[in-house]
Protein backbone atom coordinates (compact mmCIF):
# COMPACT_ATOMS: atom_id res chain seq x y z
CA UNK A 1 0.00 0.00 0.00
CA UNK A 2 1.43 3.35 -0.98
CA UNK A 3 0.95 5.63 1.97
CA UNK A 4 3.75 7.80 0.62
CA UNK A 5 1.68 9.23 -2.20
CA UNK A 6 -1.74 8.35 -0.80
CA UNK A 7 -2.86 6.14 -3.67
CA UNK A 8 -3.98 3.55 -1.12
CA UNK A 9 -3.21 0.42 -3.12
CA UNK A 10 -3.06 -2.92 -1.26
CA UNK A 11 -0.40 -5.26 -2.65
CA UNK A 12 -2.84 -8.09 -3.33
CA UNK A 13 -4.81 -5.87 -5.72
CA UNK A 14 -1.85 -5.74 -8.11
CA UNK A 15 -2.00 -8.23 -10.99
CA UNK A 16 0.98 -9.44 -12.99
CA UNK A 17 0.32 -11.44 -16.15
CA UNK A 18 1.42 -12.20 -19.67
CA UNK A 19 -0.85 -11.05 -22.51
CA UNK A 20 -3.66 -13.56 -22.95
CA UNK A 21 -3.55 -14.78 -19.37
CA UNK A 22 -6.75 -14.34 -17.36
CA UNK A 23 -6.72 -11.74 -14.64
CA UNK A 24 -6.18 -13.48 -11.31
CA UNK A 25 -6.23 -11.82 -7.92
CA UNK A 26 -4.74 -13.09 -4.70
CA UNK A 27 -7.67 -13.75 -2.44
CA UNK A 28 -6.00 -12.45 0.66
CA UNK A 29 -8.83 -10.83 2.48
CA UNK A 30 -7.57 -7.89 4.43
CA UNK A 31 -10.53 -7.00 6.55
CA UNK A 32 -10.32 -3.48 7.83
CA UNK A 33 -12.90 -3.65 10.53
CA UNK A 34 -13.49 -0.14 11.68
CA UNK A 35 -15.17 -0.80 14.96
CA UNK A 36 -17.11 2.35 15.62
CA UNK A 37 -17.87 2.56 19.31
CA UNK A 38 -21.41 3.77 19.55
CA UNK A 39 -22.07 5.13 23.01
CA UNK A 40 -25.64 4.47 23.95
CA UNK A 41 -27.52 6.89 26.12
CA UNK A 42 -27.01 6.07 29.76
CA UNK A 43 -28.93 7.31 32.74
CA UNK A 44 -25.93 9.20 33.99
CA UNK A 45 -24.95 12.44 32.36
CA UNK A 46 -21.84 12.48 30.11
CA UNK A 47 -21.36 16.16 30.40
CA UNK A 48 -17.58 16.08 30.47
CA UNK A 49 -15.50 18.94 29.18
CA UNK A 50 -13.39 17.30 26.43
CA UNK A 51 -10.88 19.96 25.51
CA UNK A 52 -8.86 18.37 22.71
CA UNK A 53 -5.67 20.08 21.63
CA UNK A 54 -6.20 19.82 17.87
CA UNK A 55 -2.77 21.24 17.12
CA UNK A 56 -1.29 18.46 19.24
CA UNK A 57 -3.36 15.85 17.38
CA UNK A 58 -2.37 17.24 14.00
CA UNK A 59 1.29 17.19 15.01
CA UNK A 60 1.05 13.51 15.94
CA UNK A 61 -0.84 12.74 12.73
CA UNK A 62 1.87 14.39 10.64
CA UNK A 63 4.59 12.52 12.49
CA UNK A 64 2.71 9.25 11.96
CA UNK A 65 2.32 9.94 8.24
CA UNK A 66 6.01 10.77 7.93
CA UNK A 67 6.98 7.58 9.78
CA UNK A 68 4.74 5.45 7.53
CA UNK A 69 6.11 7.10 4.38
CA UNK A 70 9.69 6.55 5.52
CA UNK A 71 8.93 2.91 6.29
CA UNK A 72 7.37 2.40 2.85
CA UNK A 73 10.37 3.92 1.09
CA UNK A 74 12.86 2.04 3.29
CA UNK A 75 11.17 -1.26 2.49
CA UNK A 76 11.13 -0.38 -1.19
CA UNK A 77 14.82 0.54 -1.11
CA UNK A 78 15.71 -2.81 0.45
CA UNK A 79 13.92 -4.68 -2.35
CA UNK A 80 15.47 -2.35 -4.95
CA UNK A 81 18.92 -3.26 -3.65
CA UNK A 82 18.08 -6.95 -4.07
CA UNK A 83 16.77 -6.28 -7.58
CA UNK A 84 19.93 -4.38 -8.46
CA UNK A 85 22.07 -7.31 -7.37
CA UNK A 86 19.85 -9.74 -9.32
CA UNK A 87 20.25 -7.65 -12.49
CA UNK A 88 24.00 -7.26 -12.01
CA UNK A 89 24.50 -10.98 -11.42
CA UNK A 90 22.82 -11.73 -14.76
CA UNK A 91 24.26 -8.84 -16.72
CA UNK A 92 20.78 -7.42 -17.30
CA UNK A 93 20.55 -3.72 -18.14
CA UNK A 94 17.34 -2.45 -16.48
CA UNK A 95 16.00 0.93 -17.62
CA UNK A 96 13.06 2.68 -15.96
CA UNK A 97 11.09 4.67 -18.56
CA UNK A 98 9.00 7.43 -16.99
CA UNK A 99 6.78 10.14 -18.45
CA UNK A 100 3.39 11.80 -18.35
CA UNK A 101 0.58 9.83 -20.02
CA UNK A 102 0.72 10.12 -23.79
CA UNK A 103 4.38 11.11 -24.14
CA UNK A 104 5.01 8.12 -26.41
CA UNK A 105 6.76 5.55 -24.21
CA UNK A 106 5.05 2.51 -25.75
CA UNK A 107 5.51 3.75 -29.30
CA UNK A 108 9.20 4.37 -28.54
CA UNK A 109 9.51 0.83 -27.21
CA UNK A 110 7.81 -0.66 -30.27
CA UNK A 111 10.19 1.18 -32.58
CA UNK A 112 13.21 0.27 -30.42
CA UNK A 113 12.27 -3.42 -30.42
CA UNK A 114 11.87 -3.43 -34.21
CA UNK A 115 15.11 -1.55 -34.89
CA UNK A 116 17.29 -3.50 -32.43
CA UNK A 117 15.83 -6.91 -33.21
CA UNK A 118 18.55 -9.52 -33.57
CA UNK A 119 21.24 -7.30 -32.06
CA UNK A 120 20.06 -6.47 -28.53
CA UNK A 121 17.78 -8.92 -26.66
CA UNK A 122 14.89 -6.98 -25.12
CA UNK A 123 12.18 -7.80 -22.59
CA UNK A 124 9.60 -5.39 -21.22
CA UNK A 125 7.64 -4.83 -18.01
CA UNK A 126 4.55 -2.72 -18.70
CA UNK A 127 2.98 -0.70 -15.91
CA UNK A 128 -0.61 0.53 -16.17
CA UNK A 129 -3.55 0.79 -13.81
CA UNK A 130 -5.73 -1.43 -16.02
CA UNK A 131 -5.71 -3.58 -19.22
CA UNK A 132 -2.95 -5.54 -20.97
CA UNK A 133 -3.10 -3.43 -24.14
CA UNK A 134 0.45 -2.12 -23.95
CA UNK A 135 1.92 -5.57 -23.19
CA UNK A 136 0.01 -6.92 -26.18
CA UNK A 137 1.50 -4.18 -28.38
CA UNK A 138 4.99 -4.99 -27.12
CA UNK A 139 4.65 -8.73 -27.78
CA UNK A 140 3.27 -7.96 -31.25
CA UNK A 141 6.41 -5.88 -31.84
CA UNK A 142 8.53 -8.92 -31.00
CA UNK A 143 9.59 -8.76 -27.33
CA UNK A 144 8.40 -10.83 -24.36
CA UNK A 145 6.36 -8.68 -21.98
CA UNK A 146 4.61 -8.83 -18.64
CA UNK A 147 1.83 -6.45 -17.68
CA UNK A 148 1.66 -5.08 -14.16
CA UNK A 149 -1.78 -3.63 -13.40
CA UNK A 150 -1.51 -1.41 -10.35
CA UNK A 151 -5.23 -0.78 -9.81
CA UNK A 152 -5.39 2.51 -7.95
CA UNK A 153 -1.60 2.68 -7.73
CA UNK A 154 0.13 5.52 -9.56
CA UNK A 155 3.60 3.98 -9.93
CA UNK A 156 5.55 0.74 -9.96
CA UNK A 157 7.59 -0.24 -6.94
CA UNK A 158 10.55 -2.57 -6.42
CA UNK A 159 8.43 -5.50 -5.23
CA UNK A 160 6.19 -5.30 -8.31
CA UNK A 161 9.30 -5.39 -10.51
CA UNK A 162 10.65 -8.38 -8.59
CA UNK A 163 7.37 -10.26 -9.04
CA UNK A 164 7.23 -9.31 -12.73
CA UNK A 165 10.80 -10.57 -13.24
CA UNK A 166 9.88 -13.88 -11.59
CA UNK A 167 7.27 -14.33 -14.33
CA UNK A 168 9.19 -12.75 -17.21
CA UNK A 169 12.64 -14.23 -16.45
CA UNK A 170 14.69 -11.80 -18.57
CA UNK A 171 17.61 -13.62 -20.17
CA UNK A 172 21.15 -13.10 -18.97
CA UNK A 173 22.81 -10.29 -20.90
CA UNK A 174 19.52 -8.77 -22.03
CA UNK A 175 18.00 -5.30 -21.74
CA UNK A 176 14.93 -4.97 -19.53
CA UNK A 177 12.77 -1.95 -20.32
CA UNK A 178 10.41 -1.03 -17.48
CA UNK A 179 7.61 1.22 -18.72
CA UNK A 180 6.34 2.90 -15.58
CA UNK A 181 2.81 4.16 -15.00
CA UNK A 182 2.29 7.54 -16.68
CA UNK A 183 3.12 9.97 -13.87
CA UNK A 184 5.94 12.45 -13.32
CA UNK A 185 5.58 12.62 -9.52
CA UNK A 186 5.61 9.34 -7.56
CA UNK A 187 7.89 7.27 -9.84
CA UNK A 188 10.67 9.73 -8.96
CA UNK A 189 10.52 8.51 -5.35
CA UNK A 190 10.63 4.77 -5.97
CA UNK A 191 13.90 3.07 -6.84
CA UNK A 192 13.19 -0.14 -8.76
CA UNK A 193 16.78 -1.36 -8.79
CA UNK A 194 17.23 0.00 -12.32
CA UNK A 195 20.50 1.16 -13.83
CA UNK A 196 18.98 4.45 -14.99
CA UNK A 197 15.77 6.42 -15.22
CA UNK A 198 14.91 7.67 -18.70
CA UNK A 199 12.41 10.53 -18.62
CA UNK A 200 10.43 11.12 -21.80
CA UNK A 201 8.72 14.40 -22.60
CA UNK A 202 6.85 15.16 -25.80
CA UNK A 203 6.65 18.46 -27.64
CA UNK A 204 2.88 18.35 -27.20
CA UNK A 205 3.48 19.11 -23.50
CA UNK A 206 4.73 22.33 -21.95
CA UNK A 207 8.40 23.16 -22.37
CA UNK A 208 8.48 24.11 -18.67
CA UNK A 209 7.79 20.53 -17.52
CA UNK A 210 11.28 20.12 -15.98
CA UNK A 211 10.64 23.13 -13.74
CA UNK A 212 7.17 21.92 -12.74
CA UNK A 213 8.35 18.36 -12.00
CA UNK A 214 11.97 18.87 -10.89
CA UNK A 215 12.30 15.70 -8.80
CA UNK A 216 11.78 13.44 -11.79
CA UNK A 217 14.27 15.29 -13.97
CA UNK A 218 16.75 15.41 -11.09
CA UNK A 219 16.45 11.63 -10.67
CA UNK A 220 16.87 10.82 -14.38
CA UNK A 221 20.07 10.13 -16.27
CA UNK A 222 18.63 10.65 -19.76
CA UNK A 223 15.85 12.85 -21.14
CA UNK A 224 14.27 12.07 -24.50
CA UNK A 225 12.35 14.94 -26.08
CA UNK A 226 9.94 12.97 -28.25
CA UNK A 227 7.62 13.83 -31.18
CA UNK A 228 10.00 16.42 -32.62
CA UNK A 229 8.32 15.77 -35.98
CA UNK A 230 5.40 17.82 -34.61
CA UNK A 231 7.46 20.92 -33.82
CA UNK A 232 6.15 22.87 -36.85
CA UNK A 233 2.62 22.47 -35.51
CA UNK A 234 2.99 23.16 -31.77
CA UNK A 235 4.21 25.96 -29.56
CA UNK A 236 7.17 24.28 -27.90
CA UNK A 237 10.60 25.84 -27.36
CA UNK A 238 13.06 22.92 -27.38
CA UNK A 239 16.01 25.04 -26.31
CA UNK A 240 14.03 26.47 -23.40
CA UNK A 241 13.02 22.96 -22.31
CA UNK A 242 16.62 21.80 -22.45
CA UNK A 243 17.79 24.81 -20.42
CA UNK A 244 15.12 24.10 -17.82
CA UNK A 245 16.09 20.43 -17.60
CA UNK A 246 19.79 21.24 -17.22
CA UNK A 247 19.00 23.86 -14.57
CA UNK A 248 17.40 21.08 -12.54
CA UNK A 249 20.02 18.44 -13.38
CA UNK A 250 23.27 19.69 -14.99
CA UNK A 251 24.42 16.08 -15.60
CA UNK A 252 21.29 15.11 -17.53
CA UNK A 253 21.84 13.86 -21.07
CA UNK A 254 19.23 15.09 -23.55
CA UNK A 255 18.32 13.68 -26.95
CA UNK A 256 15.75 14.94 -29.44
CA UNK A 257 13.85 12.07 -31.06
CA UNK A 258 10.76 11.05 -32.97
CA UNK A 259 9.51 7.53 -32.32
CA UNK A 260 7.26 7.92 -35.36
CA UNK A 261 9.76 9.05 -38.03
CA UNK A 262 12.91 7.61 -36.44
CA UNK A 263 14.63 11.00 -36.18
CA UNK A 264 17.38 10.95 -33.56
CA UNK A 265 16.75 7.34 -32.56
CA UNK A 266 20.20 6.13 -33.55
CA UNK A 267 21.67 8.24 -30.72
CA UNK A 268 19.18 6.63 -28.32
CA UNK A 269 20.21 3.19 -29.56
CA UNK A 270 23.90 4.06 -29.12
CA UNK A 271 23.14 5.14 -25.55
CA UNK A 272 21.39 1.80 -24.86
CA UNK A 273 24.09 -0.26 -26.60
CA UNK A 274 26.90 1.36 -24.63
CA UNK A 275 25.25 0.63 -21.29
CA UNK A 276 24.16 -2.83 -22.39
CA UNK A 277 27.77 -3.73 -23.25
CA UNK A 278 28.95 -2.54 -19.83
CA UNK A 279 26.17 -4.36 -17.94
CA UNK A 280 26.56 -7.61 -19.88
CA UNK A 281 30.34 -7.50 -19.49
CA UNK A 282 30.09 -7.19 -15.72
CA UNK A 283 28.09 -10.37 -15.25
Amino acid sequence: MCDTCGCGQPADAVTIRRPGEPEAHDHAHHHDHAHGHHHHDHPHDHDHDHHHDHHHDEHHARNRDIAVAEAVLAGNDRQALINRGWFAGRGVLALNLVSSPGAGKTTLLERTIADLKGTVPLTVIEGDQRTTRDAERIEAAGAPAVQVNTGKGCHLDADMVKRACDKLQPAAGSVLMIENVGNLVCPALFDLGEHAKVVIISVTEGDDKPLKYPHMFAAAQLCLINKVDLLPYVNFDVAACERAALAVNPKLEILRVSATTGEGLERWYDWVRARHTTAAGGA
